[in-house]
């Protein structure tokens, strides 16, 4: 029972312990510490990976390209500057969102299920770019793109694990859990 106490605080970093300093650590690990240390980013981008999952065939590479692709965008806005409406708002709006259509089993066809997933995708980019500091830009992005890649692999896996050892019900309980936790992400913001 005290570990389930304790399991809330693992999702309550503070913002100035979340990133890493590139001039103390280097502009690739500031990157990929960024989606590494903030739990809406890490629900979001495993959703990404679960859903792909359900949706089965080319989503599996597709969807988590998409991601990757879009948050590149965004982090591109970000650095030239152009100003994207609600980025925090819609960052949580993105976990609720994968982990309903995880747990609903949404089959969407492959070109709107990636479109979902960029434009999710583009304000977690743009928030990269916007918290990027003094780090350099390419490596910054390589680190943050990197880890967002093993994140939707990790989503892929579990979501395979989920439904190959769990069945279909399981799995789609992820998704449960993962809007539960940006639900809960949202009444604490």
């Amino acid at each position: 029972m005290k570990r389930l106490v304790l399991l809330p605080a693992l999702f309550a970093a503070s913002p100035a312990l979340a990133h890493l300093d590139p001039l103390e650590h280097g502009s690739f690990a500031a990157g990929f510490s960024h989606p590494m240390f903030g739990a809406d980013h890490i629900l979001a981008m495993v959703a990404v990976g679960l859903w792909a999952v359900t949706l089965g065939g080319r989503a599996l590479w597709a969807l988590p390209a998409a991601f990757v692709g879009a948050m590149s965008l965004g982090f591109g806005l970000a650095l030239a500057g152009a100003p994207l409406p609600m980025v925090e708002p819609m960052i949580l709006a993105s976990v609720l969102v994968l982990g309903v259509l995880v747990a609903l089993a949404v089959r969407l066809p492959l070109a709107a299920g990636a479109a979902v997933v960029g434009a999710l995708a583009l304000f977690h980019g743009h928030a990269h770019g916007a918290e990027m500091g003094g780090a350099a830009a390419l490596a910054y992005l390589g680190g943050f793109a990197l880890a967002t890649a093993l994140l939707h692999g990790a989503g892929v896996l579990g979501g395979w694990a989920l439904a190959r050892f769990g069945g279909p019900l399981v799995a789609r309980g992820a998704g449960v859990l993962v809007a539960g936790l940006g639900s809960a992400l949202v009444l604490a913001g």
